[in-house]
């Protein structure tokens, strides 16, 4: 398949888990990958494993919550590749607490992070794409915790809401360059994170009505559709990829 064939993407967050997935897709349909992680042994070792089967993937490890960071991807993207046609926002930190005793810099952490970070880089993104005047994708990673509420989440939940709301104002911001913006809100995933809990994949398989929980596939599935050519007239919007969860929402505790 050739869907992304000569597009440009940078995928944040993706030594693993989803964002190692929307980036195998992508590049399995021939789009050239800015894989971003702030480990730098994962990011050159999923880099690697892309170029193995795939194409072309040039591993950049460093903090997507920092703004000259950010701007190092769209300059190294335009310099290998001439072009940025896709920022996905995939990077998010989720830090468990009570919500009386939640700490400062935990809840300063989570925002910087899962806010900053995703502003900036479809503020540089954008900027880049309307200088090339061909249009883009901008694509948020929200949660389901973002429209159901989730025991000891208050920050992380609030977090991902509001980036729900950023992929709406755009619209109004950068409609006009061609520039679609839009979010995905997975349910419970099977990463590499939730199979270190021998219960997570039992319990969220009795809970969810479809009957399992997602796999990174079926997220970056749905990813790369909002991304694809055929998604060019869908911007402001979040899609629920949960198996149903959100439509009951049965607590998992």
């Amino acid at each position: 398949m050739s869907t992304f064939k000569n597009k440009t993407a940078i995928v944040t967050g993706s030594g693993q888990g989803i964002g190692l997935e929307i980036c195998r897709q992508l590049a399995a349909q021939g789009a050239s990958i800015i894989l971003n992680d702030r480990e730098t042994t994962l990011a050159e070792e999923a880099a690697r494993s892309i170029k193995q089967e795939h194409g072309i993937c040039v591993p950049m490890s460093g903090d997507c919550a920092d703004v000259s960071f950010i701007q190092e991807m769209i300059d190294e993207a335009v310099k290998q590749f001439g072009h940025v046609d896709i920022a996905i926002a995939n990077a998010g930190i989720t830090l468990f607490g009570n919500f009386l005793e939640y700490k400062p810099e935990d809840f300063a952490t989570v925002m910087k992070v899962n806010l900053g970070g995703s502003f900036f880089l479809a503020q540089l993104a954008a900027r880049q794409m309307k200088e090339q005047g061909n249009g883009g994708r901008i694509l948020f990673m929200s949660s389901v915790t973002g429209h159901q509420a989730h025991k000891n989440l208050a920050a992380y939940g609030m977090s991902k809401a509001a980036l729900e709301m950023l992929a709406k104002n755009l619209v109004e911001e950068v409609s006009c360059y061609n520039i679609t913006v839009n979010a995905i809100a997975p349910g419970a995933t099977i990463t590499e994170r939730t199979r270190s809990d021998p219960e997570y994949e039992k319990i969220w398989s009795r809970i969810t009505p479809i009957g399992k929980p997602a796999s990174t596939h079926d997220i970056a599935s749905a990813a790369l559709f909002l991304v694809s050519p055929q998604a060019g007239h869908i911007t402001g919007q979040t899609l629920v990829v949960d198996g149903g969860w959100t439509s009951v929402s049965p607590s998992p505790y």
